[in-house]
């Protein structure tokens, strides 16, 4: 009896057996930790770079973009002044002027720049409101000529000067060689100053990575003793702050993107103000081309890649002085 009772026994325990706890398993933590205090510092000083590197590169594309329109405006056009005198009818010297103008082979177009566009040139300096009769103010005709086949230009003075005394030409030669100079001198400086500017931030971006990857010194030496490769260290840690790079230099360059957008939109809203237009004739309009966005997609990328190649490059910097510690430990007391 006793006996077929632990058989029922074991035969319970065999049928029952104790369920068992399912195993779970923690999530597998990054190996190289996320971003602490110094990783955002280092985006911050990225961002801040990128922003500054980003601006002197839009700037100086606008530049040289307006440089080469008004090379451009200067080679095409010419000017008829005519200065207001006792007895001259100033809309039929207009005309004559314009029509003799058209009279000339190489002339594409010539425009009467009318009263209303008059007043307008003159408001940023003279302001609005002012009666253009009670001023010596000379009136313009703009004449579009052929660059290949000008126009020549001794002639229509000499006709100019027989129909209208008071009309004056002005081929722009005599300063359009200073301006396109003067142009040229400060697209160079521009440049140079980009490459200053470049070669900043590079050096800042790399100087900042390696001493944020001081920190981390711990972590390269303990995957190291257990025997990660190095290829495998530097491939984690250049991930980690790549995507820091990335952020940061997007951030920058976004900010400076950003602000050549709303100074274009900020022009386009403000047409027709006296504000608006001195601004314009000043400094040209703040349109940045496609060439400059690109320019600007370009530093992020190069500022990325720097910051992770700078990365790579040091945690195999590091690796080589741990060997060189561990095979002579008195560097290490030396360090």
């Amino acid at each position: 009896m006793t006996e077929r009772a632990a058989n029922t026994s074991g035969n319970r325990g065999r049928d029952n057996p104790k369920r068992e706890r399912p195993v779970t398993l923690r999530p597998m933590a990054p190996i190289v930790p996320p971003v602490n205090v110094s990783g955002r510092a280092l985006m911050v000083v990225i961002a801040i770079m990128s922003f500054l590197c980003a601006l002197t590169l839009g700037t100086v594309t606008m530049v040289q973009e307006k440089a080469e329109a008004w090379q451009g405006d200067v080679s095409r056009e010419i000017t008829i002044q005519i200065k207001p005198d006792d007895g001259l009818d100033m809309e039929a010297a207009l005309t004559e002027v314009r029509n003799l103008a058209l009279s000339f082979p190489g002339t594409l177009s010539a425009d009467i720049v009318d009263r209303a566009a008059t007043a307008r040139l003159l408001e940023p300096w003279l302001g609005e409101g002012f009666d253009m009769d009670e001023l010596p103010v000379p009136r313009l005709v703009i004449v579009t000529i052929d660059e290949t086949a000008p126009p020549d230009f001794t002639a229509i003075r000499a006709q100019l000067a027989d129909a209208v005394p008071a009309a004056v030409l002005d081929d722009h030669r005599a300063w359009a060689s200073h301006l396109i100079s003067m142009a040229r001198i400060t697209v160079l400086i521009g440049v140079g100053i980009l490459a200053l500017m470049f070669a900043t931030t590079m050096l800042t971006v790399i100087f900042a990575t390696r001493g944020v990857m001081a920190g981390n010194r711990h972590i390269v030496e303990v995957l190291h003793f257990v025997g990660a490769e190095t290829s495998f260290i530097g491939a984690e840690f250049q991930k980690r702050f790549l995507l820091i790079g990335l952020k940061g230099a997007a951030a920058g360059g976004g900010m400076a993107a950003l602000g050549f957008l709303l100074l274009g939109a900020w022009q386009s809203n403000s047409m027709a103000t006296a504000l608006n237009d001195q601004v314009t004739a000043l400094f040209g309009r703040f349109t940045l081309s496609g060439a400059g966005y690109f320019g600007i997609i370009g530093i992020v990328i190069l500022i990325s890649a720097m910051t992770a190649v700078t990365t790579r490059l040091t945690v195999i910097r590091t690796i080589r002085e741990i060997d060189r510690q561990r095979a002579d430990p008195s560097l290490a007391e030396i360090g």
